[in-house]
């Protein structure tokens, strides 16, 4: 639902756009709302959940989701939906890292988490996809209010399963440590000024005043931010789980990813729509393979995999598949057909992602101690949005240079010309796209060192803390493995030392008292 209404509303925005009399100049916010609020909050609605439990605040941003839905598609103006798209933003901010962080503690036996973060990863991939297909059908068939009130009855029901189905992991007063809010307003007025530089760049271009400065002072909050986390006993953000190789490996190679996936998606509604002339359903139904191949690949291989290979022989040719799938597409023309240009490309870059995102979201909160699961999911989930704002802005602008210079050399009143200059601009870009993909497999290759173990260290489940010392000694002895797989005694020596000093060092520290006995 997250992932879908970032992308159901593009197929929405003509519809509204006409009925509410929103000009060119501001339609952008009814998708810039939604993202500005939804990355700029994500740091603080995964801490929420450490705070609070992370059932009640999935809970919360369920139904609050579904209230924001019911404003937006009963709009009467502009403003009004505005609002609604930055309501949503907000409470998908809450539901993100929540629902990332209940995968990781509901499931910690190795196969088990496997498989669920298979199925969590293909659904997140395919999720754009979907709102495409749903946003042309819903549109096409009933009325542009609906791909916002299509979320009430989901998230309605979604709501009831939680509350019934859901393990209470409500963390007691007496046991809750004070929320960081000068890191939370630090990290995300950071968050919201580069989210927000990066969505103006669309518009005003990357030399524009506004958009340097914001991105200038999203950089200098965010310096501030890891100053200041470094120092503060309980932050929103504990350092210790970017500085990780693997977690940070991951968040950085899924953020390169989502640059190119939201230019694809982009680019080739366009391309669809407007030189193929497709109709708002047959451009949605045609990213349809893509989705599924990234259910296959995520449930059918990587989760099986998982457990088996390490987790760069993932996501490495994971990366390498789907940029693969971008250097076909550089090859297209107006004429084109969809079967032998457009088809093979999704299907190259459906299995390549399919294989990326499990094994990276299973990274982001692996070995994490249950009071930071949520800090960890968001920290991933921060890339994402950060990544798929920064791949719109910047895509999209080197597609616009490119058709500009050229038509400047041509006859560009010619509609023909119009055409082949549109499409030249996508393929520019695509070449942009394919080089960051290719980025994002080196850094997964050189970054990423996660081995499977017979013990590998999972998330703690919330009343087993006891477990903490043998979890953190697991992690430590999979991070130093000799290269035939197996640790040698000096290492695991090594590592037992200082899991159980950091253990002893860190227990104390987690809830301000002695840790209660284990039920």
């Amino acid at each position: 639902m997250i992932v879908l209404d970032i992308t159901i509303v593009n197929i929405a925005l003509p519809s509204a756009q006409r009925e509410l009399g929103i000009s060119d100049a501001d339609r952008q916010w009814v998708i810039t709302a939604y993202t500005l609020a939804f990355g700029g909050l994500l740091l603080l609605g995964g801490r929420l959940g450490d705070l609070f439990g992370r059932k009640r605040v999935f809970t919360v941003g369920l139904l609050g989701f579904a209230l924001a839905s019911a404003l937006g598609g009963a709009a009467v103006d502009p403003a009004m939906l505005f609002g609604a798209r930055a309501l949503q933003g907000a409470f998908g901010a809450l539901l993100a890292p929540s629902a990332l962080g209940l995968l990781s503690t509901t499931f910690s036996d190795p196969r088990e988490r496997s498989t669920a973060f298979g199925i969590f990863g293909a659904i997140a991939g395919g999720g754009s996809a979907i709102g495409f297909i749903a946003g042309g059908l819903l549109t096409e068939y009933l009325d542009w209010r609906w791909c916002l009130f299509v979320n009430v009855p989901i998230a309605a029901v979604t709501a009831f399963a939680a509350f019934s189905v859901l393990n209470r992991d409500h963390v007691e007063k007496s046991r809750r440590t004070r929320l960081d809010l000068p890191g939370a307003l630090l990290g995300c007025g950071g968050l919201l000024a580069v989210v927000y530089g990066t969505s103006e760049a669309v518009n005003r271009g990357w030399g524009d005043a506004l958009v340097v400065g914001s991105l200038l002072l999203g950089a200098a909050l965010l310096a501030v931010f890891v100053l200041v986390e470094r120092r503060t006993a309980n932050p929103l953000l504990p350092l210790h789980i970017v500085a990780d190789r693997n977690r940070g490996g991951g968040a950085l190679s899924v953020g390169l990813a989502m640059v190119g996936m939201f230019g694809l998606f982009l680019f080739l509604t366009y391309y669809l729509q407007a030189i193929k002339h497709f109709s708002p359903v047959v451009s949605g139904l045609s990213f349809l393979p893509m989705t599924v191949a990234i259910v296959l690949s995520s449930t059918g291989f990587a989760a099986r995999m998982m457990t088996r290979v390490p987790t760069r022989y993932l996501v490495g040719p994971g990366l390498l598949l789907a940029a693969g799938g971008m250097a076909w597409l550089t090859q297209m023309r107006v004429g084109s057909p969809w079967a032998g240009m457009v088809l093979p490309a999704e299907l190259l870059i459906g299995l390549g992602m399919g294989l990326v995102f499990m094994p990276a979201m299973s990274l982001a909160t692996l070995g994490v101690a249950p009071n930071e699961a949520g800090a960890a999911a968001a920290t991933l989930n921060s890339a994402q949005q950060v990544g798929g704002s920064v791949g719109t802005a910047l895509l999209n602008t080197v597609a616009a240079s490119a058709t500009a210079s050229f038509l400047a050399t041509r006859i560009a009143s010619d509609p023909a010309v119009r055409a082949q200059g549109a499409v030249h601009g996508y393929v520019v870009a695509t070449w942009v796209a394919m080089g960051v993909l290719l980025l994002a497999a080196l850094i997964a290759v050189l970054m990423i060192d996660h081995r499977p173990a017979p013990a590998e260290a999972t998330a703690v489940p919330v009343g087993e803390a006891a477990e903490a010392p043998s979890a953190a000694r697991a992690a430590q002895v999979s991070a130093v493995r000799a290269a035939d797989g197996r640790p040698s005694p000096r290492a695991v020596a090594r590592a037992d030392v200082r899991a159980n000093v950091r253990a002893a060092a860190e227990a104390p520290a987690e809830t301000g008292r002695e840790r209660p006995p284990a039920d």
